[in-house]
């Protein structure tokens, strides 16, 4: 099967047979099969109930794609193009047992999906024009990341680490295990790493990650006023980037203390799904 999306470090043809199988289980679509005649044809249109930005388009079409190669698609908007409500995202024709089988892997995987750019682009629009740019993070569904990784981009964020193995994030409890910050970071200079992240907390952290060689400050859970100190602390020399407990109230105050970076880890851990549904046009 080929599958009009292609993402680095993510296998679509896979995630699609592979959440069919899932859904389909041994039996397979009991009801569709009991119900529908085998030679029966739908026509339908995925549209939005709310007003969202689109991401996983080309997966949807893929699940419809995987039951009914046949199957006759157009996608009407794009991924990371923002949508009213009642807006058609796609419209399908082909085999009925197919599309109502594929329906809700596709619809599960749009509405999570665009859920997060819708939210992702919310956070976005909050600091456009500050200078300061958005980041997620890795707390995302274990299997899920790149997809979901995928879906803050459309939303206007930047990636930051894909996984452990891209840059050094130095936290407290590898502090605490190495016996300080500078040691810390020393370890990991000599282990040839290149970008090191070192998480402080307090202003007195900072002088001590920076002469140890940090390349990137996580200024955490630090109030706008204590951030702005710390920003003139580092005056330019590394990027930094603020964490912790960061909300659509906070982040424009945030983003004015002059930080490089914002992360928001609620862009993936707490996005609510898209209101996107699977509606009759004519079956036949």
């Amino acid at each position: 099967m080929t599958v009009p999306f292609a993402l680095d470090g993510f296998d679509p043809a896979a995630f699609v047979r592979d959440v069919l199988a899932e859904d389909l289980g041994d039996a397979g679509d009991i009801t569709s099969t009991a119900v529908i005649p085998a030679d029966a044809r739908f026509r339908a249109v995925m549209d939005s109930r709310d007003t969202i930005v689109a991401a996983g388009l080309p997966l949807a079409e893929a699940f419809f794609r995987a039951l009914d190669p046949d199957m006759q698609v157009e996608r009407l908007v794009a991924d990371g193009d923002r949508v009213e409500p009642g807006t058609a995202l796609m419209r399908m024709e082909g085999n009925a047992r197919a599309m109502l089988t594929a329906e809700r892997s596709a619809l599960n995987t749009v509405q999570h999906l665009s859920g997060i750019a819708t939210l992702t682009r919310s956070y976005a629009d909050r600091i456009a024009g500050s200078g300061a740019r958005l980041l997620d993070t890795r707390k995302t569904i274990p299997g899920l990341r790149r997809l979901e990784k995928y879906a803050t981009r459309m939303g206007g964020a930047t990636n930051h680490r894909m996984g452990l193995w891209d840059a050094a994030m130095i936290k407290d409890n590898h502090v605490a295990v190495a016996g300080g910050i500078g040691p810390a970071v020393k370890r990991a200079r000599l282990a040839g790493i290149a970008s090191i992240i070192v998480e402080v907390d307090r202003l007195d952290q900072i002088a001590p990650a920076l002469e140890a060689g940090a390349t990137h400050l996580l200024l955490d859970n630090m109030p706008p006023a204590t951030l702005r100190e710390a920003v003139a602390m580092v005056a330019g020399r590394v990027p930094t980037e603020a964490s912790g407990g960061i909300d659509l109230d906070t982040i424009g105050a945030v983003a004015d203390t002059g930080v490089s970076f914002i992360s928001v880890g609620r862009l993936t851990q707490s996005a609510p799904a898209a209101d996107i549904g699977l509606d009759v046009a004519t079956a036949r």
